[in-house]
């Protein structure tokens, strides 16, 4: 088995991603591994296609984003008592599967720890998971988390 020396968590900061940022510090307690949240500020202007829109809208201002990403990951760190582990934080401006998957190969991780919605039959058909296409193009082994319901 390969050491476990850096776990990588996402957060949409929503309670599906919750069981996961659980699992990882739990795991990272365990193996004394480092412990990285990671927030992915979706930039708007990636998700919809200028085609789509003829007259670009004014987007949200990202700094404020991110700033309050930060933010959310630090009230994270104190609502689930995480300052034990010393986590690092990310936040990352883009496509939330392709920042993930990006930050996995940056950061090194030795594990991917995800959170799950859950769907299944016709909203997992529709809606797609983007879990799934996580563990499709993680440079590193993936655990994935249900929501608890």
């Amino acid at each position: 088995m390969l050491p476990i020396r850096r776990i990588l968590v996402p957060t949409d900061f929503g309670e599906c991603s919750t069981p996961a940022v659980r699992l990882a510090a739990e795991l990272a307690d365990k193996f004394g591994a480092e412990f990285v949240l990671l927030h992915v500020v979706q930039d708007l202007a990636l998700a919809m296609p200028d085609a789509v829109m003829p007259t670009p809208l004014p987007g949200p201002d990202l700094t404020h984003l991110s700033d309050a990403a930060k933010t959310g990951l630090a009230n994270l760190i104190e609502r689930e008592n995480l300052a034990r582990l010393n986590p690092r934080v990310e936040v990352r401006i883009g496509s939330p599967v392709a920042e993930i998957v990006a930050a996995a190969g940056d950061l090194k991780a030795d594990l991917l720890c995800v959170g799950t919605h859950g769907r299944t039959g016709l909203a997992h058909l529709i809606l797609g998971s983007q879990a799934e296409r996580i563990i499709r193009e993680a440079p590193c082994p993936v655990v994935t988390v249900k929501p608890q319901h």
